[in-house]
């Protein structure tokens, strides 16, 4: 058992890794399209692969999930799952090839970007085809390879960017013609191990229909959680315009550093209370997990709401990392990283739910928050513009969270400890809500309040609400690290 708990963990420390360098190495591209790219055309590729992760969904319709549910049937099963996605990912593609001009704009972007259309068919079918193929790689155990081609298709993708936008001019097209070098090589890497097996196709109709009863009704559930995450940028487009939909991806983006950690923490989180759901004295464990989630994503997000504007504006080269035509949208950021944080206690919320085997509830939860994400930016965005678009995901989080909470405790009760979880979420959002002020402050003045809340205020807050047996452990801890440290620097 321990040497499959210490593969499991090997395994998922590998995904994790190359996820964050993966989306670190994307993150550099955001600095870099500020600088040449004009809001406007950052807005139109912002809502184009909006669209496309959507149209991913369908393109793919679950086949790389199935596929895996059918892994012991590879040799039939991995043909069947790639040339299904090839033949129904070819049809989609040729109907968005047929009137690129029209459908470019029925998405807002201007019939004059069609061509644009044509390149999102070419990623969206070339991605399909990679997804069951990743897939054998996964159920293979062969994670280290599985990350170093993600990680490779995106330095690919970095460099072609800057190849072609600074090189070549190519603007916004630049984008997506760098994404399809990209997907095209992940397709070629990704096809070497299975090419013998797709060399000689073993379809079989029978296990394909199979896969695709299993995969279809994931269709829905990928599209409301797509919902949730991407839908305000087609929604802002329509009722605003490119340039407020640019600005708002670019300061939107910066939100990655929560999301980073809410992702981190959910690869940890499932098998942690999966393995100790069976014990006893799990369900008091995991309100702690709660409350200490909640004490450390609030001072985090607290932080970064404080200075990361200083960051965005903080001259490297001569520049500054974000160009200022973008900084309108910076005061959306906190709004961002508190919605992440909502995020965080949706995760949480999933163990009471999974542990009982009834995930049709977040199913419930996820199209709950694509219902309210929709509604909220209809409301929110012709009164406050983009800062409604950015409210509409926090409120989408937060009724997720809370319908997952609700759904839970029927089946798993967990003595969540409120008084401290609201007091610590309540706290750092009362704290952060000082940035309202900073513009009648001067620049020490409000220096000086922001380091204070952030490393005296809220952590003394902490050190209140911890317990003595808590109390008592953090010092023994930190005695230990101070142990280990101390002889390192003699």
């Amino acid at each position: 058992m321990f040497k499959d708990l210490k593969a499991l963990g090997k395994e998922s420390l590998i995904y994790g890794l190359s996820t964050v360098a993966a989306r670190l190495l994307s993150f550099l591209l955001l600095p870099f399209y500020t600088h040449y790219l004009s809001p406007a055309d950052y807005g139109v590729s912002a809502a184009l692969f909006s669209y496309i992760a959507f149209f991913n969904i369908l393109f793919q319709h679950g086949m790389d999930q199935a596929y895996m549910r059918h892994y012991a049937e590879r040799e039939s099963s991995l043909p069947s799952a790639f040339y299904g996605v090839a033949a129904v990912s070819l049809l989609l593609g040729a109907a968005l090839c047929l009137v690129p001009s029209g459908l470019a704009q029925a998405a807002g972007v201007g019939a004059g970007n069609g061509r644009l259309i044509v390149y999102s068919a070419a990623i969206l079918f070339m991605d399909a085809l990679s997804a069951p193929l990743f897939a054998d790689l996964r159920m293979a155990h062969k994670a280290l390879h599985y990350s170093l081609l993600r990680v490779l298709t995106v330095v690919l993708n970095v460099g072609m960017n800057v190849f072609l936008i600074i090189g070549l001019g190519r603007g916004v097209q630049g984008i997506f013609e760098a994404n399809i070098c990209s997907s095209a090589l992940a397709l070629v890497l990704v096809a070497i191990p299975a090419a013998g097996l797709l060399a000689r196709p073993r379809f079989s109709g029978r296990v394909y229909r199979s896969m695709l009863a299993f995969a279809l009704p994931l269709v829905p559930a990928g599209l409301g959680s797509m919902a949730v995450q991407v839908i305000d940028r087609p929604i802002l487009l329509h009722l605003a315009d490119e340039t407020t939909v640019g600005v708002y991806q670019a300061n939107y983006r910066l939100g990655i550093f929560m999301m980073l950690v809410v992702s981190m923490f959910d690869q940890a989180w499932r098998p942690f209370f999966i393995e100790r759901s069976h014990k006893p004295d799990s369900p008091p464990l995991f309100a702690r997990v709660l409350t200490f989630f909640a004490f450390g994503a609030s001072w985090l997000t607290m932080a970064l709401s404080f200075f990361i504007a200083d960051a965005v504006k903080f001259p490297i080269f001569g520049k500054p990392l974000i160009h200022p035509s973008y900084w309108g949208g910076l005061g959306l950021v906190p709004v961002v990283l508190w919605a992440y944080v909502f995020n965080g206690l949706y995760v949480n919320f999933l163990a009471p739910v999974i542990i009982a085997k009834r995930t049709g509830y977040m199913m419930a939860a996820t199209f709950l928050g694509a219902a309210v994400n929709v509604g909220a930016n209809f409301l929110l965005i012709p009164r406050y513009g983009m800062l409604g678009a950015a409210w509409a995901t926090f409120a989408a989080y937060a009724c997720m969270a809370w319908f997952m909470h609700l759904a839970g405790r029927n089946f798993y009760p967990v003595p969540y400890e409120w008084g401290r979880v609201l007091a610590a979420v309540g706290a750092g959002a009362l704290l952060t809500c000082g940035i309202m002020f900073s513009g009648l402050l001067a620049p020490g003045l409000w220096l000086s309040l922001r380091l204070a809340a952030v490393f005296l205020l809220y952590p003394a807050f902490t050190w209140w609400l911890l317990t003595l047996e808590e109390r008592s452990g953090l010092l023994s801890l930190l005695s230990r690290v101070r142990t280990r440290v101390h002889p390192a620097l003699q």
